[in-house]
């Protein structure tokens, strides 16, 4: 059977499936003679080992299975991954420029909204996506040779991929198109992205538990969502709310991403609350736990 007698994701199913190298016995490897060999104190001559990379290759397989499945199969494909964080930023555009003469910092209306738009969509893509991984891949994470992690890794990798080329064709057209009178700082965009990806990581690994362990967790995960486009500085500067409230938005750590992505396209802009350690001090706690609740009761949850 080749490729082209399989359709769509199903290749990637198949290559999952039926490559011997990913999924073999636990005695894979070993020829019956050297076992008989070794228990009867003789050396071994010839000793085949695992092969190498096999994660690897389980990860790129899970990723190109996910790509055609996600992407391959809607008319537009990638194109809709664009389309859609650029309509929102048009309409939030067209909407504020009607009432205001000047967006809360700088003079052009859509880069402030995409400097704050653009991370945390990647933010709840991630996440999102992450959480899922577990109940996406459950049909593959029966053999042994793929594991919770695999699925994880490739979610990941291929999301965060997809959405730093989306962030970056939005941006430089908004760059190129008009005149934003902004240097970005590539040292501060870079560290925005860390920021991002790594809570993402760390709030999806956990959520990723919650999701398989408890059934109503994806709708209060829903729920939680919507305020937080409200609260997360997509449309407002931090620096203009008023305390007590100011140091209650302090403890969003998106809110933190949000201001430094701002300060990294505004110099005249320090975002001076923005506290990066305290984000990845939150996406190394909610990693741990998660890869803790995981290693434990991944098999359980397979089989629920």
């Amino acid at each position: 059977m080749n490729r082209k007698t399989l359709q769509g994701g199903d290749y990637y199913d198949f290559l999952l499936t039926n490559d011997s190298s990913f999924f073999q016995h636990p005695f894979h490897g070993l020829h019956m003679s050297s076992v008989i060999e070794s228990a009867a104190g003789k050396p071994s001559k010839s000793v085949r080992q695992v092969p190498r990379f096999t994660s690897v290759r389980t990860i790129g397989a899970l990723i190109l299975r996910e790509m055609n499945t996600s992407y391959g199969r809607s008319p537009g494909g990638y194109i809709w991954a664009v389309l859609q964080p650029a309509a929102g930023i048009g309409m939030m555009v067209a909407f504020f420029s009607a009432g205001f003469r000047a967006p809360p910092l700088g003079t052009n209306f859509a880069l402030f909204y995409a400097t704050g738009l653009l991370p945390f969509m990647m933010f709840t893509d991630l996440a999102g996506k992450i959480g899922q991984a577990l109940n996406y891949s459950k049909a593959f994470l029966a053999y042994p040779r793929i594991t919770f992690m695999d699925a994880i890794i490739g979610r990941f990798i291929l999301n965060t991929l997809t959405q730093l080329l989306v962030s970056y064709i939005l941006i430089a057209s908004i760059l190129f198109l008009f005149e934003t009178r902004t240097t970005p700082v590539m040292g501060r965009v870079a560290l925005t992205y860390a920021m991002v990806g790594s809570l993402s990581f760390g709030i999806g690994v956990l959520n990723c538990f919650l999701t398989s362990r408890f059934r109503v967790w994806q709708q209060v995960w829903s729920i939680l969502m919507r305020p937080m486009f409200l609260i997360s500085g997509i449309f407002f500067m931090y620096d203009d709310i008023p305390e007590p409230y100011r140091s209650y938005l302090w403890y969003n750590p998106v809110m933190h991403i949000t201001g430094e992505m701002r300060a990294a396209f505004y110099v005249n802009y320090g975002g001076d609350y923005v506290s990066p350690g305290y984000v990845f001090s939150i996406a190394l706690v909610t990693s741990a736990f998660g890869l803790l609740f995981l290693r434990r009761y991944h098999r359980d949850l397979l089989h629920s």
